[in-house]
């Protein structure tokens, strides 16, 4: 593989293993494990899957002041976005929550576009509208469910909206300054120092589930995650954020669905179904726009 398609791999990978996570992080809640402590699960498995990163860039690290900003930044945006979530999700069901949080391209996109003046083709373009489509139909949800009411629940929501957007934005911006390795290292730092938050937020008065079905269940959900994230940053090295943005965000509730049917044997409605043509055509219209930037830079 050239080294200029090296993003679609990692996008791929990040895309498998992210939708797979998606369909399963319900099962140790569900189990009796508080999602808050699936955080701090999840912290800690980011460690290996950081150790393994420095071992593949020979235990080096960009300890410039620029890269450690940006690092922390990435991991900061991350883990604290997460951890309003929780709150969220405390308040209103994830149903309500999930399709604001769905828009997280839109702010990496814009950011991208205006700060790094990352440029794209018609094509290009089209293929970005269509994941943003995509993105909303996948998100559909029947009317005539009970939910929450007011909006500090949609303003608590935009939080981690416009935290995880900007993350894809200073990831991009940070591996301008230090490599992927070091970045995700940085990033497990961030996380690291929210555990005790989420420890805080956890309400220890009820039953926890301490058993196999629960922290041990929870850690290997939340390993994907980790890898994921990790394939993530490697993309963002490799790719413009303009492309990885809407594919990862469009591709990866198509896998959790698909996984969600075989398991749960639930029959989509015809919104999600018309979101996963799109999300699939868009992630093709994109590639080829790459494909043929790569044949420009070859030529050149």
């Amino acid at each position: 593989m050239k080294q200029g398609n090296y993003w679609l791999a990692f996008v791929v990978i990040h895309v498998i293993f992210i939708g797979v996570w998606g369909a399963l992080i319900e099962i140790p809640e569900k189990n009796g494990f508080p999602s808050t402590l699936g955080y701090v699960v999840w912290a800690l498995c980011m460690v290996p899957a950081a150790l393994v990163a420095l071992k593949i860039n020979g235990w080096k690290m960009t300890l410039s002041k620029p890269a450690a900003v940006l690092g922390m930044l990435v991991g900061l945006l991350g883990a604290g976005g997460q951890l309003v979530l929780f709150y969220v999700l405390r308040v209103v069901p994830a149903y309500l929550v999930f399709p604001v949080l769905s828009l997280t391209p839109v702010v990496t996109i814009l950011l991208a576009a205006v700060f790094l003046k990352e440029r794209t083709t018609f094509l290009g373009w089209i293929g970005i509208g269509l994941a943003v489509v995509a993105i909303v139909l996948l998100s559909y949800q029947p009317q005539g469910q009970p939910g929450g009411t007011g909006l500090t629940w949609l303003l608590l929501s935009a939080i981690p909206l416009v935290a995880w957007g900007a993350q894809g934005f200073a990831m991009r911006w940070a591996n301008k300054v230090s490599n992927a390795e070091t970045i995700f290292v940085y990033m497990t730092i961030s996380s690291l120092l929210f555990i005790p938050a989420a420890l805080y937020m956890t309400d220890f008065s009820r039953p926890v589930n301490w058993g196999a079905g629960g922290p041990l269940l929870a850690a290997g959900v939340q390993m994907l995650n980790a890898i994921g994230a990790l394939c993530l940053v490697y993309a963002f090295r490799y790719g413009k954020a303009i492309f990885i943005a809407p594919m990862t965000t469009a591709l990866s509730p198509v896998l959790t669905v698909i996984i969600s049917l075989l398991i749960y044997a639930v029959v989509p409605h015809t919104m999600i179904v018309a979101g996963i043509l799109l999300a699939v055509t868009s992630a093709v219209l994109m590639v080829l726009e790459e494909g043929k930037a790569d044949q420009l830079q070859v030529q050149h």
